[in-house]
Order: structure tokens, then sequence, then C-alpha cells
């Protein structure tokens, strides 16, 4: 008898046992599962905020000034961007840190108008937005260059006008001339982390060479992962040709009115060469074309814009 109430007793702790351990993990996995399921929401929670700052209309942001966006965790900003859609996709995902552990979320933000320039990710509490607008030839979007306090990018030697518009901005991650070993520099007339070649309108960093047209093309290309730059020149170069059908629109409807602009053939012909751009290295060949564009255009009795 004694011995089977002793087994008896100890089936019953171990069933009691089991059963606690089992509770206990349901109230482990629960705790875990709305911890996720926070962090997530917090991660798109943040990815939208960055979503309107993003956008001029709603925040007031200006060309060519700098504004900074601080978060209270450490943060990754992710971007990417796709070209499958007719304008392509720009897209950022969040990832903040939670118990010394980055979250894990599939929640993005997309949008088709934008157009960001940075690494695969960048990294921090304080982020840098700052944008300049890309004319080719005519306006064609607001290019947005986003960086983190945590890299300092340092100019050396740059050309006056570089120089003038990088100390305007004012932004705390970005000097001229006076480096640190920390900084990463920017070189236009040496050899260092970033080559500037200013006259070819090129740029070289991670043995890969990037090529630009214009000063906000450039800032693009220093700024940015090549697999993002030239995913984001293919985008541009996609709304320049859909924005040069409709200046063939427009220059129909002016000549209805007498005024002629003789610019159909030449947009024709840039909307056949923009759409169908591989790589930066193409830029050169359109850019000749952009110009001529530019100057009838500018001497036209009716301008298209």
């Amino acid at each position: 008898m004694y011995k089977r109430g002793y087994l008896q007793i100890s089936f019953a702790w171990m069933f009691a046992i089991i059963v606690g351990i089992f509770i206990l993990f349901l109230a482990i996995f629960a705790t875990t599962k709305l911890i996720k399921t926070e962090e997530i929401a917090l991660d798109s929670k943040t990815a939208k905020e960055i979503r309107v700052l993003l956008n001029p209309l709603e925040t007031g942001f200006e060309s060519g000034k700098s504004t900074s966006l601080i978060l209270p965790s450490e943060t990754r900003i992710y971007n990417r961007c796709n070209t499958n859609e007719e304008f392509g996709r720009q897209i950022i995902k969040i990832s903040q840190k939670s118990f010394d552990k980055w979250t894990e979320t599939d929640v993005d933000v997309g949008f088709s108008n934008k157009y960001v320039f940075s690494e695969d990710y960048v990294e921090g509490k304080k982020f840098y937005i700052f944008s300049k607008p890309l004319d080719f030839p005519f306006k064609v979007s607001d290019l947005i260059y986003l960086t983190s306090l945590d890299k300092k990018y340092c100019f050396l030697d740059p050309p006056e006008n570089i120089k003038e518009e990088i100390t305007s901005l004012k932004q705390g991650n970005i000097l001229v001339n006076n480096c640190s070993s920390t900084n990463i520099r920017v070189c236009f007339n040496r050899n260092c982390e970033i080559n500037v070649n200013y006259n070819g309108k090129y740029i070289e960093k991670n043995k890969s060479r990037m090529y630009f047209e214009t000063d906000a093309l450039m800032y693009a290309a220093i700024f940015s992962e090549k697999d993002i730059y030239e995913c984001q020149i293919k985008r541009l170069m996609q709304r320049v040709g859909n924005l040069g059908l409709l200046y063939i629109d427009k220059a129909g409807l002016v000549s209805q009115k007498d005024c002629n602009s003789n610019l159909e053939s030449e947009l024709s012909t840039l909307n056949n060469l923009a759409k169908n751009l591989k790589t930066s290295n193409n830029l050169n060949s359109i850019s000749f074309l952009v110009e001529d564009i530019n100057e009838k255009n500018n001497l036209a009795e009716c301008r298209l814009w």
C-alpha cells in the first residue's frame, strides 16, 4: 500500500509539473507573439512615418535642403528598388533593435514616385535626408539621399560649386576637407574610399564604377550601393521616356495655336533611348540629345517647359 501511494503521489506531481511547464510555455509563446506583433506594428509605423517625411508636399521638405529623422531606438532602414512595374517601385523596410536583437518583418512601404539613394541599409538613431532635383532636360523628379549620422562623409578638394552646396546644407555628417581617420573620404583629385572623376562623370567605389550626368546623379552615386543606383537610374529613365511623350502631346497642342516647338522628333528619340537604357554607362549617349533638346526649348518661341 505504501509503495502504491508513493507511486500515485509521484505521478500526480509529475502530471502537475508537465501541465505547469505546458502552461508556462503557452504564456511565453503568447508573450513572444505579442511582442513580435508589436515589433512588426512599430516597424510598419516607422516606415510609414519615413514615407511621409519623404513627401515634400506633406512635410514642406525643400529641395536642396537637409532635414533629420530621429528615432527612439537603433534602427535599420533598408532600401529596396525594383523595375517590375512601369515606373518601378521604391521600397522602404524597417528593422529595429529590441532586446539586443533585430526585428524581422515582411512589412514594407512602397511607392512608384520616389527615388531614394543610399546603401543597402543605413543604421543608427539619427538619419539625414536631403534632396536635389534632376533635370534631364525637363524636371524629372527630386532625388533623395539618405545617410546615417553614424557614417560621416568628408569631401576632399571638391569643385567650388560642390563645396558651396554641401557647406550650405549644414548637414552633420558631411564635411569638407577637414577629415578624420574615421570619415569616409570622397576625393576629387586623389585616391581614397570614393573617387569622383568630375570631368569624366563617373565614380569609383567598392571596386566598381558608376556613371552620372548632372550633380544630382553624382550625389546619388556617392551615397548609393551600385545595385540600388543602377536600379534607380533605370526607373528614372522610364520616367524620362514617359514625360517625353507628354511633352510631345503638349507640342501638338501648342502647334495648333501656330506656335511650333519643333521638338517632337527629338523627344520621340529621347523616349526610345531612355526607356531602353540598360546601365548608367549609357547615360552619356543620351546626355548629348538632352543638351540639344534643352537648348532648342530655351530658344523656342513657345517653350514646352
